[in-house]
């Protein structure tokens, strides 16, 4: 017999807090789905994702216009260019926060000044979903409940985790090289409080029941406010068990499964999305029980393919497509390439040798990069992540730098649409937009190179003039992505089969079933290249192929398919006469 949602939900309450009484933890687990059933009224999307669906990834003032909310610009910018591209989009975090490009949140009540307010939250829900972050791992050394520790005082004065150097700690994975602790004066004296991210970020005290309780309500404040897909920041490491490496422990898990069952009643279309930069069987484990995300972020994907872009040489790239993971129904990956942060290399592990890596590294040096590195429990720092904007990642390393560089782009952007799962992207590399050397000078951040702002008339009319690379790229994909949406074959749970797992010249992947099926094909190499379409199918006499990308060409099964250096072509059969 199928448990209810009361049962599951009281079963995860006592493994985490067992300690807790039962009369309280039954109290705490009635007073969370009843909250959280009460919103499942005002959410009514029948339909969680489909061909159409896709990712757009902004800060919530990347365009900025004199006098007015982030918000509400942003909205003008996404109504007037970005509509097909932009069916979700994940604002990253919007509250007052102190630092780290708004992780550092300070609140949980309040959006930050520039950004507007709730209204203008639920304007730009107008018409899409939205997603936004729950920062699980830390909060602000400003926030309520830092203050409240300080002055020794509840609710926050237990919610915030203390410790200090001892050699149970010594396997704590890091993503920072920064201290693990860092000591805060309170009114009882000098106390060490754990800061896995940095001394503005102190982590919270997932053991007490109360934080649940806290980041709970503020899951239910952003849905009622029209968003439906919920990003959970560094949430590998929110528990801290001695004498171990302190990620994906078991109760990291179990949260995540018990905020996966309270997004279900609140929005039963949402989507619960975890963002874990380590490598590949670490990040799918949030996957595999279908009982804890409905998605991932495929953080293999970047690094494979912008070394393939960049070596032209797509053999790696090929043989981690042709394992694709095989996932729970309801679940699946996102495929994205650039984003807020830099471009993960933990990922890479046991998929790429270190000679590769090497020249990776270099290459994206030579093209403007930075690299920033962790530190290993014995001291050492290797490289955790390249900074740099994928449009200067596509440059071409010769004399001209600009040299097939827009197609370099496109078929690395074209290629995610073609892959299961959700596709997203990330609006200032839509935007074509190389290193901020300024931006990165300001303050001395290595991200700060991929985290540009524009301003909001300049940003219109580039994109209106149809000679800009911004508004070439974001042509084409508005156009891709409209066909894509028409396309069975590439609705996210249709299978895959990789065609080109010997070769380094190119991708080819063939998706959906049947009459409806289309050959992906994306020449990764500066050279021209020349493929039969019988190659791509056992199925004998067939009739002439048309490409989806391109409408207006035909080809005969016979005829040689020649590709333009990074071109790009969705083929399918037409039907025999």
């Amino acid at each position: 017999m199928q448990r209810t949602p009361k049962k599951n939900l009281d079963s995860l309450l006592h493994r985490l807090y067992g300690k807790q009484s039962s009369e309280s933890l039954d109290l705490m687990s009635s007073h969370l789905l009843q909250s959280c059933e009460q919103l499942s009224a005002i959410n009514h999307n029948p339909i969680r994702w489909d061909a159409s669906t896709c990712v757009l990834i902004t800060y919530a003032d990347s365009v900025r216009d004199d006098g007015r909310a982030g918000l509400a610009t942003l909205r003008d910018v996404l109504n007037t260019h970005l509509m097909p591209l932009a069916s979700v989009v994940h604002i990253l975090p919007f509250l007052e926060s102190t630092s780290d490009g708004g992780f550092a949140v300070s609140s949980h009540h309040n959006l930050a000044e520039q950004h507007g307010d709730w209204s203008d939250l639920d304007a730009l829900a107008e018409g899409r979903s939205l997603m936004a972050d729950l920062v699980l791992n830390h909060i602000s050394a400003s926030h309520p409940w830092v203050q409240d520790f300080i002055q020794g005082a509840e609710p926050g004065r237990s919610c915030i985790l203390t410790g200090s150097p001892d050699p149970c700690w010594e396997a704590v994975v890091r993503p920072r090289s920064s201290a693990l602790f860092t000591t805060l004066l309170s009114a009882s004296g000098p106390q060490q409080v754990w800061t896995t991210f940095g001394p503005d970020q102190v982590d919270v005290n997932w053991r007490n029941p109360a934080v649940l309780k806290g980041f709970t309500d503020l899951m239910q404040r952003f849905c009622r406010h029209g968003v439906s897909w919920i990003r959970l920041d560094a949430v590998g490491f929110i528990w801290k068990e001695p004498f171990t490496s302190c990620i994906h422990q078991p109760e990291a898990h179990r949260i995540v499964e018990v905020l996966r069952l309270l997004l279900d009643q609140a929005v039963p279309s949402g989507v619960l999305v975890t963002e874990t930069n380590v490598p590949e069987q670490e990040n799918l484990s949030y996957l595999r029980s279908g009982e804890e995300a409905h998605l991932a972020y495929n953080f293999p994907l970047p690094p494979l393919l912008l070394e393939a872009a960049i070596s032209g040489k797509a053999d790696l790239l090929n043989r981690w497509l042709r394992r694709w993971p095989q996932l729970p129904s309801d679940s699946g990956l996102l495929n994205f390439t650039a984003s807020h942060d830099g471009v993960g290399l933990r990922p890479l592990e046991g998929l790429m040798d270190d000679n590769r890596l090497i020249q990776l590294l270099i290459r994206c040096e030579q093209r403007g990069g930075l690299i920033s590195h962790r530190r290993l429990t014995d001291g050492s720092e290797i490289p955790y992540e390249i900074n740099i904007s994928w449009w200067s990642a596509m440059a071409d390393g010769g004399i001209d730098p600009g040299h097939l560089q827009i197609e370099r782009f496109l078929v690395t952007q074209l290629l995610i649409l073609a892959l299961p799962g959700i596709p997203a992207f990330y609006l200032p590399a839509l935007l074509a937009t190389p290193n901020d050397l300024a931006g990165f000078r300001r303050s001395g951040h290595r991200r700060d190179l991929n985290r540009p702002t524009f301003r909001h008339s300049t940003l219109d009319n580039r994109l209106r003039d149809p000679h800009d690379p911004a508004s070439i790229v974001l042509d084409q994909l508005r156009t891709a992505m409209t066909i894509r949406s028409t396309l069975s074959a590439f609705e996210p749970n249709s299978p895959m089969d990789v065609l080109s797992d010997s070769r380094e010249d190119a991708v080819v992947l063939q998706r959906g079933e049947g009459r409806d099926t289309i050959w992906a094909i994306h020449n990764l190499t500066p050279s021209r290249l020349s493929l039969r379409p019988s190659d791509l199918t056992s199925a004998g006499s067939v009739g002439p192929w048309c490409d989806r990308l391109q409408p207006q060409s035909k080809l005969e099964q016979a005829n040689a398919l020649q590709l333009k250096p990074f071109e790009v072509r969705w083929l399918q059969q037409e039907p025999q006469r």
